[in-house]
């Protein structure tokens, strides 16, 4: 299943993303560490002809979620805002609402 995220260079050479801990990516990821990353929109969809990339993901809640939510805000600046406070009145409005950010991934290729 294809899920956006927003990924980020690690100090420790792999890259990472955030997420919520209660999200669909947490979740599956609790099930298997094997994903394979490619660029795609917003929505998922996958660029036609880009390359995918196998790699086992580490799912964290730690420092080193921090350490993500950090570097993602810092490369993605103000649209990491409107995208919280998007989740958020959505969330809300439906009873649905899940804290973006609690927790990570850390990527390794394979």
């Amino acid at each position: 299943m294809a899920a956006p995220v927003w990924v980020v260079d690690l100090d420790d050479g792999r890259a990472g993303f955030g997420t919520s801990s209660r999200s669909g990516k947490a979740e599956r990821l609790a099930h298997t560490a094997r994903v394979t990353f490619q660029p795609c929109d917003a929505r998922g969809r996958v660029r036609s002809g880009s390359p995918g990339a196998g790699a086992t993901a580490e799912l964290v809640t730690d420092a080193r979620s921090d350490a993500i939510r950090q570097q993602v805000v810092a490369t993605y600046g103000f649209r990491t805002t409107i995208t919280t406070l998007l989740g958020t009145i959505g969330g809300t409005l439906t009873g649905t609402r899940i804290h973006y950010g609690d927790s990570g991934a850390a990527l390794t290729t394979t």
